[in-house]
Parts: C-alpha cells; structure tokens; sequence
C-alpha cells in the first residue's frame, strides 16, 4: 500500500489498519530519535514507552486528526504529553549547537568531541523549555508554528525563546573560549 500522507490518514480515519502500519513505519524512528534527545539518562524502555503510548493515542484519536499541521506534528505532541505525564521536568540531551555567525565554524572550536560535549553541558544549564525549542528547530527542523502546536506555547514565545537561547549558549561559549586561552 503506497500514498502520500494525506491519503494513508483518510485511510486510517476509515479503519485501514494497513494505512496505519505504514503512518507507523514512516514515523516511529523519527518519533523515537526525538523523545531520546530529551532524555540524560539513556532509558530506552521509557522511550520506547512513550512512543507506543503516543502512536495508542494516535490509533485511538485519528479521527480527531484535522490536518490543520503534519501528522509528526500531532503525534510530537501526543508524546509529548506522555512524557509531561510520567515526569514534572524534562531533563534533555542536547544534540546541536550554535555558532556566533560573526565567525567562521573553525575559528570557534578546534575539536567537534570538544564542541560537542560543551553544548551538551551548556544546554543542561537552560531550561527544559528552552531546550525543547531549540532541538525542535534546530535538531529536528521544526518550524516554529509546529513547535508552539507541539509544546502548547504561542509561536512569538517559541521564537523568543529560542532567541534569547542561542544568544545564551553563544555568550556562555565565547566566555569558556576566552577563559581556556
């Protein structure tokens, strides 16, 4: 069974479990790449969790599905709420990083082992919102109308936040750089 998504969800919407299977098949590693980045500890069976809890929900909810976004979006969301049921805060592993756009890549960081893991630890010094924003759009790309859908934020918030996250993440890099020197 092949179709485009809007196809493959009317078919779900009238009980084709195949069409299902295949909005599975063509989201589940997405889906489960994303709920991993937010997670320090590597727990994968919380992980796998929330993911089957989210495409359950997907299942049982399609026909509330308007299309008004992406179906990863909806299904984001709907993990999302699994996760904010099962924890009060969300401790994230951060996976991108930024650059000062006022130089080139390499002048900034030597070492991509090193980069790396100093956005790792600066991005644990941010809020799990201001985490969630910024791997949403820059990780998964994301825009931020989709982001403020998934997270239930507004999206002028989700452009502040990441904003003023970079900026952060930028400043607190510089300061690490010129005091290593």
């Amino acid at each position: 069974m092949n179709g485009n998504e809007s196809q493959l969800i009317e078919q779900a919407k009238r009980g084709s479990n195949k069409a299902f299977a295949l909005l599975y098949e063509r989201n589940v590693s997405a889906l489960y790449r994303f709920l991993k980045q937010f997670v320090n500890k590597h727990d994968n069976d919380d992980i796998e969790d929330w993911v089957q809890r989210a495409f359950v929900k997907a299942f049982t909810k399609i026909e509330s599905f308007e299309g008004k976004s992406r179906f990863s979006t909806w299904l984001f969301r709907l993990a999302v709420n699994e996760m904010r049921s099962d924890m009060r805060k969300i401790p994230l592993l951060p996976l991108e990083s930024i650059a000062d756009e006022n130089y080139e890549q390499e002048d900034i960081y030597a070492d991509d082992f090193i980069w790396e893991m100093t956005m790792k630890e600066l991005l644990d010094e941010v809020s799990a919102i201001k985490k969630s924003v910024f791997i949403l759009y820059e990780v998964e790309g994301y825009s931020h109308t989709e982001i403020a859908h998934i997270l239930g934020i507004e999206e002028s918030t989700s452009r502040s936040i990441l904003t003023r996250t970079k900026h952060y993440l930028r400043k607190r890099w510089i300061s690490i750089k010129e005091n290593s020197i």
